[in-house]
């Protein structure tokens, strides 16, 4: 995938005065987040620390967090690309979803008012881009409707891990072939369980979310298998 540089210029208001790693990793990951920055694709030096105004060391440091949280991935004399996922990580990270999410609902329904305008326009926006076929927008629509029920917790911890958690779901994003098979069923999961959240049964929305999460997970298990042949064991294509 080419990357047009005018994107990452736009986003220089972002590092305010003197434009640190972690704000540079902030965009970075955002963008591997919305699928700009695809599985296996190498992060260019040149090109990111020209579009940013950051030196290539306050890059390589962005790098370097990109890849302490399983992002990116630095192959000698070849670069940083950004890091393609094995089963086994599919497998984790949804232990983890289940865990953040489903624990974000329970906490949430301990709180005596929740905002849940973000939800809904997650929702709104996926549907949106499914009228328009845009089967990629549906999909980071969906993203931001799970980082949406995290952050109905209340918690700065558990958004900044979601945060993260969901960069890493979006590389599998690459497995499927953005169709409205894979990702129709999804939009009406999502509308369930807010409907669910505006009655006031978190419980009930809960274990939706449960059954949702598990579903996603068994279609990536599924496609990853044959989307893996011809993998080296790094995870890398040859």
């Amino acid at each position: 995938m080419s990357v047009d540089p005018s994107g990452l210029e736009s986003e220089r208001h972002l590092l305010e005065r003197s434009g640190t790693a972690e704000r540079v990793a902030t965009i970075l990951r955002q963008y591997i987040t919305d699928g700009v920055f695809a599985p296996g694709e190498r992060l260019s030096e040149p090109v990111i620390s020209s579009a940013l105004g950051v030196s290539r060391n306050t890059l390589r440091e962005s790098f370097q967090l990109l890849a302490h949280e399983r992002l990116a991935v630095h192959e000698l004399n070849r670069g940083v690309f950004v890091r393609e996922l094995t089963t086994e990580d599919i497998e984790d990270l949804y232990v983890v979803r289940r865990t953040t999410e489903c624990g974000a609902l329970r906490r949430a329904a301990e709180l005596s008012t929740v905002d849940l305008t973000p939800v809904g326009q997650a929702l709104r926006d996926g549907r949106a881009a499914a009228a328009a076929e845009d089967w990629p927008a549906v999909g980071t629509a969906s993203i931001h409707f799970h980082q949406a029920l995290a952050d109905l917790a209340g918690s700065e911890r558990i958004s900044a891990t979601m945060r993260q958690v969901l960069a890493e779901t979006r590389l599998f994003f690459v497995l499927n072939e953005n169709t409205r098979e894979f990702y129709e069923p999804f939009l009406d999961c999502h509308e369930q369980i807010l409907r669910d959240l505006r009655c006031g049964r978190f419980d009930v929305a809960e274990a939706a979310l449960d059954r949702y999460l598990r579903d996603a997970e068994a279609r990536l298990l599924a496609l990853s298998s044959p989307a893996r042949e011809g993998t080296t064991p790094s995870g890398t294509r040859p």
